[in-house]
C-alpha cells in the first residue's frame, strides 16, 4: 500500500498557525467549545472540497487504455487537520527486471620481462609501466629509484629531457627527508634514466666522454676563480703596506760649477737637481 499526504485548507490553516504562534508549552490548557466548532467546520469545508475535486476528476473510460478502471483513492481522516490517502497498486504494473549474467572474462596476464612468468599486477607496472614482477624488482641496483638531480648531473640530462621528450619519463613523488617542509623529491627509475641518457648521447663512451670533458672545463673554471681570488689578495697587500712618502725634501748640493762669466750652477747630492743661478 502507498499512502500519499495531500494538504487542505485546514491543514495550511493549521501550519500557518503553527509557524506565526510560538511553540506550546509542556502543559497546554484544553480547548474551548468555540475552538472545537472552529475545527469541525474547517474539517467539514476540507471534506467537501476533497469530494469535489474527486467528482471532477476525469478517469479513463473501459476502452481507453488498460480494460481495468482505476478506484478513487480511499480517504482517511487523520485527525489531525489533514487526510491521508490510499491507492491500490495493480497487480502486474510493475514488472520485475531481470539482468541477464554477464559474460566470463579472462584475465590479461602480463608478462615479466626478467623471469619470464604471467603476473597480474605489480609496483613497476603501476607506477614506471614496467613490466617486471614484484619478485624480481631489483631495488638495490637496476630498478634503483634516483632524484630528478641525480638524473641530471650523473648522466648529462635537461630539464626538456625529463619533462618534454617523448615519451615523458614517469616519476613519484615523496616527501624531503632532510626537511619535510622543504618541497617533494622526484624519485625517477635509474633503468629508465640510464635508457634516455643513452638515446640522447648514442653510446657509454661518447656520455663518459662528455662526463670528462665537463670535469676538465669545471676545473679549469675553479682554477681560474682561485688565481683570481690570488690576485686580489696580493693587491690588497701591496696597498696596505705602500705608503706615501709626504715628508718635504731639502736639496743638499755640491759645489758650485762656473758656466760662463756670470753664470754657476749645483747639483743636489741627493736627487740630481741642478740648480743655475747668476752672479752679479
Amino acid at each position: 500500500m502507498r499512502r500519499r499526504l495531500r494538504e487542505t485548507p485546514l491543514s495550511l490553516g493549521l501550519n500557518m498557525s503553527l509557524e506565526t504562534t510560538p511553540a506550546p508549552k509542556a502543559e497546554t490548557a484544553p480547548l474551548s467549545a468555540a475552538m472545537r466548532a472552529k475545527i469541525e467546520r474547517n474539517r467539514q469545508r476540507a471534506l467537501m472540497l476533497r469530494q469535489a475535486r474527486l467528482a471532477t476528476r476525469p478517469y479513463p473510460s473501459a476502452g481507453e487504455g488498460s480494460s481495468r478502471v482505476k478506484a478513487p483513492p480511499k480517504v482517511i481522516d487523520t485527525g489531525g487537520g489533514f487526510f491521508l490517502e490510499e491507492e491500490e497498486e495493480e497487480e502486474g504494473t510493475v514488472k520485475k527486471i531481470v539482468h541477464p549474467p554477464g559474460p566470463v572474462l579472462e584475465f590479461d596476464y602480463l608478462i615479466c620481462d626478467e623471469c619470464g612468468k604471467e603476473f597480474m599486477d605489480s609496483y613497476l607496472m603501476n607506477h614506471f609501466d614496467l613490466a617486471t614482477c614484484d619478485n624480481c624488482r631489483d631495488v638495490e641496483n637496476k630498478h634503483k629509484l634516483i632524484t630528478r638531480t641525480e638524473a641530471k648531473q650523473e648522466y648529462l640530462l635537461k630539464d626538456c629531457d625529463l619533462d618534454k621528450r617523448e615519451p615523458v619519463l614517469r616519476f613519484i613523488l615523496k616527501k624531503n627527508p632532510h626537511n619535510a617542509q622543504w618541497g617533494d623529491m622526484k624519485l625517477y627509475l635509474k633503468l629508465q634514466v640510464i635508457k634516455r641518457s643513452l638515446e640522447i648521447w648514442g653510446s657509454e663512451e661518447a656520455l663518459e666522454e662528455a662526463k670528462e670533458s665537463r670535469q676538465d672545463n669545471r676545473e679549469k673554471m675553479k682554477q681560474k676563480k682561485f688565481d683570481k681570488k690570488v690576485k686580489e689578495l696580493r693587491r690588497a697587500i701591496r696597498s696596505s703596506t705602500w705608503k706615501k712618502d709626504t715628508s718635504i725634501h731639502h736639496h743638499e748640493y755640491g759645489a758650485e760649477e762656473q758656466i760662463d762669466e756670470d753664470m754657476y750652477k749645483k747639483i743636489c747630492t741627493t736627487c740630481g737637481h741642478e740648480l743655475t743661478y747668476e752672479k752679479m
